[in-house]
């Protein structure tokens, strides 16, 4: 008997989450996330699939981020015909997530059409339509936590509380007569594991005792100090103060889900208490708008006065494009939440591109900020970026609380890791960059399991799953980037830099001769290599 696990997506990096499993009575899904980041990465987004979609038999989605079901609609619209298993909290979520995504594609390929056009290039199409993500959300079946699931014949699982968003989920899978003497083969996956203390949540739950776990290590290398309501709170508290001497806008990029609703409650609260001066709080974001019509529904089960504090007249909802653009006639101190929260789509762009060069502006980050995205950029402290083609100069306050995170840390991951022990064959490590990667797996080594006992598989690894231990399948032929570029920066990243780096160089040169004699330099330099 044959199980093998193919890792299509969140390997060495942070989003495209996707788990392919064969099992001798089928294949299944685990989440099926879109990619984002560095072009390269994002690319894949519109290739093909590295497993055929019509010969998958179910797919099991942990929860609603885009990064974990960002790729559903192109699924189903390429083949699928299983049934996507999730908690209904996530299929209240998708069902605005995934139109909403499949609107923006359908705007953003739109928009670059366009500029194709000017540049005699060719057309593209989107990843998927809205009108694909509709027809994708029939595919959708509810489940209940801590309840079996039959899934394909000989392969059950159970889904647990994850603590990380609405309905997220760790999953628990079971492939009869797969393990040692005919037992069942059981394997946990994480999901996005939530924090201890998340607001709006219960801490992270499951059982123990696997041959294998597959966990995300987001922020495996990182210690936080702890984060109470309270100073969770004033921290947001001071950065709200600081924004306001400044005088101008305060920016918060946000994920739409979850991150938002958040924001917005302890910001109303903190207007209520008089803790932080009144202002609007502009909610610029359709998926974030409807996103709070579900947590308004799920009120009850996430804690007192949510409800009340997501109705809050500080709170002003701009859902159409004419309402979007009216906010630019705003010259004083105000707060606008929009998405994307890493500032790679979405109108947050809108927004930097008006106030960031700015010195009254600030930009609060409050998430994780992925490699080669604009906001990590951003957090890097660089002194221009570019957006939509535009050269924009960094004068903002860049802020960043990391209070909001829905991501365990490296203890917390370390912690919930050392209690699903024993771990009889293996634990595979995603969901993360390099470093994080590599500082949950010094935490968990020889503490919770054996160092030789932990994996990092890089896109695209294949194991097998029956042997004593996970047992890799050459996949040279079937790499669809090659290791090393799913791990760096691509030559888009770099050439933004250059070209942010050119014209800084020519405009701090001293006088005309000057700019001649680099821009000359740069000619010789093109010659040479297409020479070469």
């Amino acid at each position: 008997m044959s199980v093998t696990l193919r890792f299509c997506g969140a390997s060495r990096t942070v989003t495209g989450s996707c788990l392919y499993f064969q099992t001798p009575a089928g294949k299944l899904l685990v989440d099926c996330g879109l990619f984002q980041g560095p072009k390269t990465l994002k690319a894949l987004n519109y290739s093909q699939f590295p497993f055929r979609p019509a010969e998958v038999d179910a797919v099991l989605l942990t929860h609603a981020h885009i990064d974990h079901s960002g790729l559903l609609p192109k699924l189903t619209r390429d083949g699928f015909r299983g049934p996507i298993f999730a908690t209904r909290g996530t299929i209240d979520l998708c069902s605005y997530l995934l139109p909403d995504a499949g609107s923006i594609q359908e705007s953003e390929v739109v928009a670059l059409n366009r500029r194709n056009a000017a540049r005699g290039r060719a057309e593209v199409n989107p990843i998927y339509t809205q009108a694909d993500a509709v027809a994708s959300l029939g595919a959708f079946r509810p489940v209940a936590y801590e309840t079996w699931l039959p899934v394909i014949d000989g392969v059950r699982a159970r889904y647990w509380n994850a603590g990380h968003l609405l309905g997220s989920a760790s999953i628990e899978i079971e492939v009869e007569g797969a393990g040692a003497a005919g037992r069942p083969l059981r394997v946990l996956v994480s999901g996005d594991l939530g924090p201890d203390a998340k607001m709006l949540h219960p801490e992270p739950d499951a059982p123990a005792g696997f041959d294998y776990l597959i966990c995300e290590a987001t922020y495996g290398a990182t210690d936080r100090p702890p984060v109470t309501e309270a100073i969770r709170r004033q921290h947001l508290a001071a950065q709200v103060r600081d924004a306001h001497k400044a005088g101008g806008a305060l920016l918060i990029p946000a994920f739409a889900v979850e991150r938002t609703q958040e924001l917005i409650i302890d910001l109303v609260d903190l207007m209520e208490r008089g803790e932080v001066p009144a202002a609007p709080i502009f909610l610029d974001s359709p998926l974030a708008i409807r996103a709070t019509e579900v947590f308004r529904a799920h009120a009850e089960s996430l804690g007192p006065d949510v409800n009340r504090l997501l109705s809050s007249p500080y709170l002003r909802c701009t859902e159409t494009v004419d309402e979007s653009k009216s906010i630019a006639r705003l010259t004083g101190f105000h707060v606008i939440i929009a998405a994307s929260g890493m500032c790679d789509a979405g109108r947050i762009r809108h927004h930097l591109k008006r106030w960031l060069w700015r010195a009254n502006a600030t930009v609060l980050l409050t998430g994780f900020q992925a490699q080669g995205t604009l906001g990590r950029f951003l957090d890097d402290g660089v002194k221009a970026v570019r957006i939509q083609g535009e050269e924009i100069k960094v004068a903002a306050r860049i802020r960043r609380i990391d209070d909001y995170s829905g991501h365990a840390d490296g203890p917390e991951l370390a912690r919930w890791i050392a209690a699903r022990r024993p771990i009889g064959r293996g634990v595979f490590l995603v969901h993360g960059e390099e470093a994080e990667l590599q500082g949950l797996s010094a935490r968990i080594a020889e503490r919770s399991v054996p160092a030789a006992k932990i994996f990092i598989p890089i896109l695209d690894d294949i194991y097998e799953l029956t042997t004593s231990a996970p047992t890799p399948v050459d996949v040279s032929q079937r790499r669809r980037l090659a290791p090393e570029a799913v791990v760096a920066l691509d030559w888009h990243n770099d050439m933004s830099k250059l070209i942010l780096d050119i014209n800084a160089a020519v405009e701090a040169a001293a006088d005309d001769r000057a700019r001649g004699v680099i821009i000359r330099r740069l000619k010789r330099a093109l010659e040479e290599s297409e020479r070469n």
